[in-house]
Parts: structure tokens; C-alpha cells; sequence
């Protein structure tokens, strides 16, 4: 297996590292993950395909690039990768055509076969899919055995659309799948979030998918301003600083998610992922050193969870992490980049939703606000 990466910023391709001395000319995969306003770009779309002609070229919008152990913004951070052995299969789905989510999901699976499946990397369009119903859907259809991770395209801090594209200027709605296949691929992957959860246990008494009435029969907004104190008068920004821990039947660990928005006047809260009716949930606050271990935690995990030296670690990070740590965010990437070494190519970006495991290649589930890695390697 060998890598490369590149990074376009300012109309041009201004890094780029390539040890294995790969012909770009002769790859099997780049991923690439950037800006909205570059990736629905045409003309830079053709420069893409041009210096990577014969590749399956995969395109993610981002909160933010990772290159290295550099977080980035307006840039498109790529991925080139050659295997020795392991095939790939790539599909699309189009959230349009399907009643729901978990539909898109399923239909997205079955478009593999599954016979010798190892890996599958989703890409979805994270504003027009509910990254919990497709994980759903995803999971329902799947063999034990086959270990699915990925994110949700991002758009800075804007919350305006979503792109995704699979050998085209990519688009809203699109949900792209790689399939990694072969006896000598060797995959492993890590999640943790680092957050601290404070207050007593409750109970979710009334939602709605992703919305959020009432907890333990009391409006949740009102409850959500009593703890957050002077925070309160600065929603809903400081909603970032408190996300909420919640439990889901069928699930071991509680899992993070994320506030969309808050609407005074139904006095409701919109979260980045379902929050089921008889969830138990806790509130939660950020502690900026815990966040960095928890990245480099989650790291080790990987280690821990098969001790091979990854060639490739792939990290989607939550923007809700990128804005809290501001100017620390680097720290994070530099404290994953530290565990695994030089010899470790990194990538990856900033989404809406993280996708991955909570226990060793389990089912996927829907993370914010955590930091996901996964990675992967060939044997000789």
C-alpha cells in the first residue's frame, strides 16, 4: 500500500508529499476533502481529474481540512492511495430518491457484495440526510463482519449545504461508499470524545426524532438555561460548550450529540442526531486538555485494537470541537500524529455527524462532537 498527499489552496496545488513516489497517473483511490466554494467549483474539479486521471476520485465538503498534522480552512486537502492487492468498489445514492434516511442507508449497502467485504468509508451529504436514520439503515442490512465508518460533509461553521461527489463536481444530496476488499487489508479505528457529564441522570419524556421537548416532563429549554448559568444569555452559540450525553437501548456506551439550534417560541431543541423518547441523557461541558487526550486516546485505541503500524489514519473530527478549541485545534491532530509517528500518512476533515464503532467492529453508530479514526494498512 502506498500514499501521497497534496494540498490545493489559492487555485493551485501548493504541498505535496509522496515518499512511495507514486504515479498519479496509476492509483486506485483519492479522497478529497475542502472548502464548499472549491469542491462546487467546475474548473477546479477538472484540475482535480486531471492530475488524477485514472482514479476513483471521491470529494467531501468540510469545517475543515486535515493535512498532516495541520488543521486548514479554504483549501482542499487530498489523498492519494495505491494498494498492492485490495480491490475497492465505489456507490452513490441520492437522498432524493428515497422516502427516508435509513432507506438511503440500506440501499446504499446492498449495492455491495458482500462476500470478502472488510471496509466500507460513507461520505454523506450532512445537511439534507439524518445521520442517525442512515446509520440505521446501513447496519441493518450489513454482515457482522464488514466494519462501516465515516462522517458528514461539513460547511465551515455555516450550516448552509452539504456536497458530496464521486468522479463529478460533487453535490447536495449525494451519500458515496467505498468498499475495501481483500485477505491482506488490515483496518482498525478508535472514537472518543473527552467530554465531562455533570448532573443528575434524566429522562427523555418527549422528542421527536431530532428534537428535543421535554426531559423528565419539564421544557427542556428552561431545564437547558438553569444549567448553563451565565452561558444561557449567549445562546444559541454557547450551545457548543454543552452538549448532551444520552444513552440509546441497544447501545453499551452513551454516545454525544450536538445542538443544532434552539426555537424560543416552541421551546424546543434540535440536535445533530436522534434523541429517542425513554433515552437517559446527561448534560455535558468542555474541558479543552481532555478533548486533545481523548484524540490521542483514541488513537491508542487503534493501536490496542490491532498492533499494526498504520499506513493511512483517517480522522473526521466534529465542528463543534474545531470552534470550541479555536486556535488549539491543531493540538489535537499533532496529539493523533504523535502516537502513530511519521511513518503514518494522516488525513481527514471536520464534519456534522462522525460515524464509527463504540465497540471493536461493532455496529456504526452516529458520534458528534468526537474525534473517529480509522485506520489501515496492507500486509506485505
Amino acid at each position: 500500500m502506498k500514499t501521497a498527499t497534496v494540498l490545493f489552496e489559492n487555485n493551485s496545488f501548493v504541498r505535496e508529499l509522496n515518499d512511495d513516489n507514486l504515479d498519479f497517473v496509476d492509483l486506485d483511490l483519492v479522497l478529497g476533502f475542502g472548502a464548499r466554494d472549491l469542491l462546487s467549483d467546475q474548473k477546479i474539479f477538472n484540475e482535480l481529474k486531471n492530475k488524477f486521471p485514472s482514479s476513483e476520485l471521491v470529494l467531501c465538503s468540510s469545517a475543515g481540512e486535515i493535512y498532516q498534522d495541520e488543521v486548514l480552512d479554504n483549501t482542499i486537502s487530498l489523498t492519494a492511495i495505491k494498494f498492492s492487492s485490495t480491490k475497492i468498489k465505489t456507490c452513490e445514492v441520492d437522498i432524493a430518491d428515497f422516502q427516508n434516511s435509513f432507506l438511503a442507508g440500506s440501499s446504499l449497502i446492498k449495492k455491495f457484495d458482500q462476500q470478502h467485504l472488510k471496509l466500507v468509508l460513507v461520505l454523506s451529504d450532512g445537511g439534507k440526510v439524518n445521520g442517525s436514520e442512515l446509520v440505521n439503515g446501513m447496519n441493518a442490512v450489513k454482515k457482522e463482519e464488514v466494519l462501516i465508518v465515516g462522517g458528514l460533509a461539513g460547511d465551515a461553521a455555516k450550516f448552509e449545504k452539504t456536497l458530496v461527489g464521486l468522479n463529478e463536481t460533487p453535490q447536495q444530496g449525494k451519500i458515496v461508499a467505498i468498499g475495501f476488499y481483500g485477505a491482506k487489508l488490515l483496518v482498525s479505528h478508535g472514537s472518543l470524545g473527552g467530554w465531562e457529564s455533570f448532573g443528575l441522570e434524566r429522562i427523555v419524556t418527549k422528542s421527536e426524532s431530532n428534537v428535543l421537548y421535554e426531559i423528565d416532563g419539564k421544557n427542556v429549554l428552561d431545564l437547558y438555561k438553569i444549567y448553563l448559568g451565565k452561558y444561557a444569555e449567549e445562546l444559541p452559540g454557547s450551545a457548543l460548550l454543552f452538549p448532551l450525553s444520552i444513552k440509546i437501548d441497544g447501545v453499551d456506551e452513551p454516545v454525544v450529540r450536538t445542538i443544532l439550534s434552539i426555537d424560543e417560541s416552541n421551546q424546543t431543541m434540535t440536535f445533530a442526531g436522534d434523541v429517542p423518547k425513554g433515552s437517559k441523557v446527561r448534560f455535558m461541558k468542555a474541558n479543552f486538555d481532555r478533548l486533545i487526550d481523548a484524540a490521542s486516546q483514541a488513537a491508542a485505541c487503534c493501536l490496542e485494537l490491532n498492533s499494526f503500524n498504520p499506513k493511512l489514519a483517517l480522522l473526521i473530527s466534529c465542528v463543534g470541537r474545531k470552534l470550541i478549541l479555536g486556535s488549539r485545534i491543531d493540538e489535537e491532530v499533532e496529539a493523533v500524529s504523535e502516537i502513530f509517528g511519521d511513518k503514518t500518512t494522516i488525513s481527514g476533515f471536520y464534519s456534522y455527524g462522525e460515524i464509527s464503532p463504540l465497540k471493536p467492529y461493532g455496529e456504526c453508530i452516529l458520534h458528534n462532537q468526537t474525534m473517529t479514526i480509522t485506520c489501515i494498512n496492507e500486509i506485505d
